[in-house]
């Protein structure tokens, strides 16, 4: 029965085949710069200085303004997407990695890493989270409900696999050759996908209604005004969904904030290059495609979704105060593979708006819930950078130079708080059905 789970799972990706190629080349493409970049920003910004409290402050600035740019955008590229086609949509958003990259190509003096900067905060913009949920919209269009679970599974695990890719190319190509084969596979993607991609969404017609370009406009902003604010009430008035919503919060609120220091704390408090960076990488992503690919579908048909989503954010809470209180280099490895079950909450959250919302608004609620996240990733780094470059330099009040990282996760500590009660609504559900709903992949 859990085989056949598994395979039905891998079956469905068949449609999905054009789909997801192209975003595995991307993954693969962006994954691959990740460990170097830390090594060009802090060079250029700060030469001989592994602290470099620029780097981390430019890298908090950058997330609190795609934060605050996200908020809007986010929600909007969902709805643009259930109402234009999901192609359309694909096509901007994994062609905007590739500007930013090209000016790395270039040069990577600090003028052209300030460029690059701001092209890359553009970019996430548009990208960072939407492509992610424009996929699960598409791959909802042409899945069955029962099997969607299995579906997002197989997809975070894939991005999973292709992120090791992106890590081995990193760890053994020459650093002067990262950024090249990077812009090389990002500019495959959109001509893939502008060639093979089928659109699974009727278009809207166009209207030939307005008379000029103003009227349109404000036509325009009230129609998107509009189904900004049926998405809000979509979310608002269903249980799971509002749930979700806090979960998916607290959740990003801590994460995006260790993540937006845990490479510049890594180098400046025990020396990590770009070497050490990919072998962390690499291990959480074989771990997590194993987890993903093959443990995801299995325990969800017996414990469900929201369980597998308290067990994931119970790991990163373990993940947070290892890397916290790390007192050795190997301590940060160990923290590392607390990331192998984390990576779980993904799919769970997925696969739990998914179920709660119906198929005609799947863009839209995908995208709220993106959109508060969004919120959570603009604020964090106002707190975690400050306090990062507090705590690892000289002047620190004591010594706990991962002292941010612990306190980013009391946050995580709410959202499994909310993810508690999450399970707890969804037992008392149960309990009051004659038939309860099976979980998504409990249907071999």
């Amino acid at each position: 029965m859990h085989f056949s789970a598994w395979k039905s799972g891998f079956g469905e990706l068949r449609p999905l085949i054009h789909l997801l190629l192209p975003l595995c080349v991307h993954w693969i493409a962006e994954e691959m710069t990740v460990s170097v970049l830390v090594d060009v920003i802090t060079n250029a910004l700060c030469p001989g200085n592994p602290t470099c409290p620029q780097a981390i402050y430019f890298n908090g600035t950058e997330q609190t303004v795609v934060g605050i740019f996200k908020m809007v955008v986010l929600p909007l590229l969902g709805q643009l997407a259930d109402e234009y086609g999901r192609k359309p949509l694909l096509l901007l958003t994994v062609s905007t990695s590739i500007y930013p990259f090209a000016l790395l190509v270039w040069d990577q003096s600090k003028g052209f890493i300030y460029a690059y900067y701001v092209l890359r905060t553009i970019s996430k913009i548009l990208s960072q989270g939407s492509i992610f949920f424009i996929s699960v919209a598409y791959a909802a269009d042409v899945v069955q409900e029962s099997r969607r679970a299995a579906v997002f599974g197989w997809i975070t695990g894939l991005c999973s696999a292709s992120h090791v890719v992106g890590n081995l190319l990193a760890r053994f190509l020459p650093e002067k050759y990262i950024f090249l084969v990077s812009i090389v596979l990002l500019i495959f993607c959109p001509i893939y996908m502008y060639f093979f991609l089928h659109e699974t969404v009727k278009p809207l017609p166009k209207s030939n209604g307005e008379p000029n370009c103003l009227s349109k406009t404000i036509n325009v902003l009230n129609r998107r005004f509009r189904t900004m604010r049926d998405a809000a009430e979509i979310v608002i008035k269903n249980p799971a969904l509002r749930s979700i919503t806090y979960v998916s919060f607290f959740l990003k609120l801590g994460m995006t904030g260790i993540t937006s220091v845990l490479m510049f704390y890594l180098k400046a408090v025990f020396g990590f290059d770009k070497n050490q960076n990919s072998e962390i990488l690499m291990l959480v992503g074989i771990g997590s495609i194993f987890t993903q690919l093959l443990v995801l579908p299995l325990i969800n048909s017996l414990i469900g979704e929201e369980a597998i989503l308290c067990l994931a954010i119970f790991a990163s809470v373990a993940y947070a105060l290892f890397y916290g209180l790390a007192w050795a280099a190997w301590v940060a490895y160990l923290a590392a593979s607390f990331k192998v079950i984390y990576v779980l909450a993904r799919p769970a959250i997925y696969a739990i708006v998914s179920k709660a919302s119906s198929s005609s608004n799947q863009g839209k609620a995908q995208g709220f819930v993106a959109g508060v996240e969004s919120i959570a990733s603009l604020l964090s780094p106002l707190v975690m950078s400050p306090l990062t470059s507090w705590f690892i330099s000289s002047d620190a009040p004591f010594d706990c130079k991962g002292f941010s990282i612990v306190c980013a996760s009391i946050s995580l500590v709410i959202s499994l708080w909310h993810g508690c009660c999450l399970l707890k609504a969804k037992g008392h559900e149960s309990e009051e059905d004659d038939d309860p709903e099976e979980p998504l992949l409990n249907d071999a």
